[in-house]
């Protein structure tokens, strides 16, 4: 398990325990964090390999992860489990996103400085061997530069208008949406379809 998808050693300790019991069922960890405040929050993230979750599939691992947690008791105060999608902007927390999401922009932080910064935003070029391949702007060149995995502390969808039009075209294709909604939601971003 990576460190993007459980940072701390508590949420890589509590992503042991659910990680199993989510992959039984279908579907893969994108990301779980334990989140403190009076009462700590355990947000986990989830989908199906393909892409994509419902409702009725985040609580089935809402109920899932509640009983093993019950037993496990991992959490030693009152907690609040939060089991969602990862949405349109998403989290990148395995090697593998950043190919599925190649073409599109993103924000990189990373865990040292490379080259004096820390921050990158560009287009995700995809991936090469360990590598994130990212295509940045580089005193007014746009230069493609490899940023291996292992370095990578944060990374995230930038949200884009192509970005919503393609998710939202992929879950048409998908017949998660009728044609309706989707043309309702094209006059909303001023988009057409090709």
């Amino acid at each position: 398990m990576t460190d993007l998808v459980a940072k701390t050693s508590i949420d890589q300790r509590l992503a042991g325990l659910a990680q199993p019991a989510i992959e039984d069922m279908g579907f893969e960890l994108v990301r779980l964090r334990l989140m403190g405040g009076n009462t700590p929050t355990l947000q986990i993230m989830a989908e199906r390999p393909d892409g994509g979750i419902e409702v009725d599939e985040c609580a089935q691992i809402s109920t899932a992860i509640s009983a093993i947690f019950d037993v496990e008791d991992p959490i030693e105060d009152n907690y609040t489990l939060e089991v969602g999608s990862p949405g349109i902007d998403r989290p990148l927390t395995r090697l593998k996103d950043f190919d599925t999401w190649q073409g599109h922009t993103a924000k990189i932080e990373t865990t040292e400085l490379i080259d004096g910064r820390k921050r990158f935003k560009g287009t995700l070029m995809g991936v090469e061997d360990q590598d994130v391949l990212i295509e940045i702007e580089n005193q007014g060149e746009m230069v493609t530069i490899g940023l291996n995995f292992d370095w990578l502390a944060d990374a995230k969808l930038v949200m884009t208008d192509e970005l919503i039009r393609e998710v939202l075209r992929a879950r048409k294709d998908a017949g998660q949406i009728d044609e309706a909604q989707f043309d309702e939601i094209q006059e909303i971003t001023g988009s057409e379809e090709d």
